[in-house]
């Protein structure tokens, strides 16, 4: 299977849909280079793209046969409607990013495989409905089930930040990080897990919604 990864970060969601190697043809799409450097160490057998993931969709969505797609979520966030609330100086209020409906909306009409876009939970109502899950939303044009999040679970410390890595099954230790950027890294990551079953009813789909309650 021919799978694209956008906005690929360090490749949480993907580590787990080729367990031994070789099973899939992935092409992941990140615009920062340094990031794009590590997932690059921690995925050899990937083709890695530095470009802007969005338009990168456009010109290639036909070339694949499973699209994932994570785009940023500041905008989105509950915590930015927190950061900005009416009491909080040095306010600095955006859009919501609208290229997340772009690209929901462009994979619907256009593309004729199984896809997967990706966020977190919004602090306004999604403008089209997703599969919530813990504190991400999930849109597909397949049936998912909701997934249990351990990450999320876990408060966002120093102490805590190795076990983060561990539970996601990505050590960076030989990496020099900057603190925050390492912990944000690690945030961004979809759970190897939830990746995994995700693309596991891609490839096999789960055919009424009742049924999900008997899937493994």
């Amino acid at each position: 299977m021919k799978i694209l990864n956008l906005y690929a970060g360090i490749g949480g969601n993907k580590k787990l849909w080729t367990p031994s190697g070789n099973e899939h043809e992935i092409t992941a799409v990140e615009n920062k280079p340094e990031i794009a450097k590590i997932y690059a160490d921690f995925f050899p057998n990937d083709k890695v793209i530095v470009a802007d993931a969005h338009e990168y969709l456009l010109k290639h969505f036909e070339e694949f046969d499973f699209i994932w797609s994570s785009p940023p979520c500041p905008t989105h966030s509950r915590f930015n409607l927190l950061n900005n609330a009416p009491f909080k100086e040095n306010r600095n209020i955006k859009y919501p990013d609208m290229g997340l409906y772009q690209e929901i909306i462009h994979l619907k009409h256009w593309f004729k495989g199984k896809w997967c876009v990706e966020n977190v939970i919004s602090y306004y109502d999604p403008l089209i409905p997703p599969t919530e899950s813990n504190s991400h939303y999930f849109w597909t044009n397949f049936l998912i089930p909701s997934f249990p999040n351990q990450v999320r679970k876990i408060k966002r410390t120093n102490e805590n930040d190795i076990l983060r890595e561990e539970i996601i099954g990505i050590d960076l230790s030989k990496y020099d990080l900057p603190t925050r950027f390492r912990r944000t890294l690690i945030n961004n990551c979809v759970e190897p897990q939830t990746g995994k079953r995700i693309l596991e009813y891609a490839i096999n789909p789960i055919e009424t919604q009742a049924s999900l309650n008997f899937a493994p």
